[in-house]
């Protein structure tokens, strides 16, 4: 079966996570200040139980779509 375009670009997408550790990094990085701005904007602290985590780890996810598709 032939690939969509969609399955060809996630495919060059992953061969570049893979093999080039710096690519890996930037990715790596923007998540994971996606999730901690939105952690930051939640009035979370270290030690604070008194937020929902999943709902907050949700809009990271969204913050970080956002910007990758700005």
């Amino acid at each position: 079966m032939e690939q969509t375009e969609l399955q060809k670009a996630v495919e060059v997408l992953r061969k570049h996570l893979v093999k080039d550790p710096d690519y890996r990094q930037g990715w790596k990085a923007n998540i994971a200040m996606a999730l901690f701005d939105e952690f930051k904007e939640s009035g979370w602290d270290e030690g604070s139980e008194d937020i929902d985590i999943h709902a907050t780890c949700n809009r990271g996810a969204d913050r970080f779509l956002q910007n990758l598709c700005a």
